[in-house]
């Protein structure tokens, strides 16, 4: 089985990633706890699966232990050969990286902890944890349609029958995973149940774009912020918000204040005790966002999870 070794560059914790998605609806995440992170999805080429086991070295307090994964990339039920070297192999391994922000350098991300109280506590409840994104930013913009006016267990639900009706099952360290369909295989269907027909003619416009390279990662990333998402909004049913959730947590771009998610803002609005007006102002929470650079992606995410543990914890 093909494999591939990550060391990261600042920062990382496997199993702080685990946690994450086992609280993330949208991941519908429940595995074995044995410390492995099972995955299977489409990948990037828009026609293959990938099947992957991934693992960390324990290391007692060393927060950048190697990451390795164990995996194996499907067509048309076949198995592809990925050996080391490959294109498929380093197609694979680069999609696995980006999907933990292994992809990106994090060693400057404790140094904001340093200049600011609020970074440092998220930083410290939250060690080595970074940002898990979609599997890709076509599954990312497939989520952003599913969710437009549904509850986020209803739009989980139909996002997972989708997966397993029409997705690749793919064996992973021992158990059977279903991938989301390709954009191949989505734009084949005629309608999904629980979907209006306008939302599966614009899954079918999302496959397509997908197919054409308008959602390709790398070049999301390459280009200004402002010129992605104003891209990404001319796709059917993807408005400010949503192209926001593809480029940052579909592209895994790290450093997009997100200037349309209102839940942000009011987390900020709590950690930082800002006034009224400024916290109903995204530009002024857009240039105190300006001190977390190159990371403002990382934290953002981050004061999402507080907000979410603050959200469903209860009182105390």
């Amino acid at each position: 089985m093909p494999s591939a070794s990550f060391t990261p560059e600042g920062p990382y914790r496997l199993a702080s990633s685990i946690r994450f998605l086992e609280g993330f609806t949208p991941a519908s995440y429940e595995q074995v706890a044995d410390g492995v992170l099972r995955l299977a999805f489409p990948a990037d080429d828009g026609h293959s699966v990938i099947g992957c086991a991934i693992s960390q070295k324990e290391a007692g307090d060393t927060p950048s232990a190697a990451v390795s994964a164990r995996f194996t990339v499907h067509r048309d039920g076949r198995t592809v050969p990925a050996a080391a070297g490959t294109p498929a192999h380093a197609a694979a391994r680069s999609q696995i990286a980006r999907i933990l922000s292994l992809d990106v350098d994090g060693t400057g991300f404790p140094a904001l902890g340093e200049t600011d109280p609020v970074v440092a506590g998220l930083q410290a409840d939250h060690p080595g944890l970074r940002p898990v994104c979609f599997h890709s930013p076509y599954e990312a913009a497939v989520w952003a349609v599913i969710g437009n006016r549904l509850r986020v267990s209803q739009a989980a639900a139909v996002k997972a029958r989708l997966a397993r009706d029409y997705g690749q099952a793919v064996d992973v360290a021992g158990q059977r995973l279903h991938a989301f369909p390709t954009p191949e295989a989505l734009r084949r269907l005629d309608r999904v149940d629980g979907l209006t027909g306008t939302k599966v003619e614009r899954l079918h416009a999302i496959a397509e774009a997908a197919l054409d390279g308008r959602l390709d990662a790398a070049a999301l990333r390459a280009q200004p912020a402002e010129f992605a998402l104003t891209d990404l909004r001319e796709l059917p049913g993807i408005g400010p918000f949503s192209a926001e959730l593809v480029l940052i947590r579909g592209a895994g771009h790290p450093d997009v204040f997100p200037a349309a998610e209102p839940r942000i803002h009011r987390a900020m609005a709590v950690e930082y005790r800002l006034d009224a007006d400024t916290a109903a102002d995204p530009a002024r929470l857009a240039r105190i966002a300006d001190a977390w650079r190159p990371y403002r992606s990382w934290v953002g995410s981050l004061l999402r999870v507080r907000a979410h543990e603050r959200a469903t914890s209860g009182p105390v």
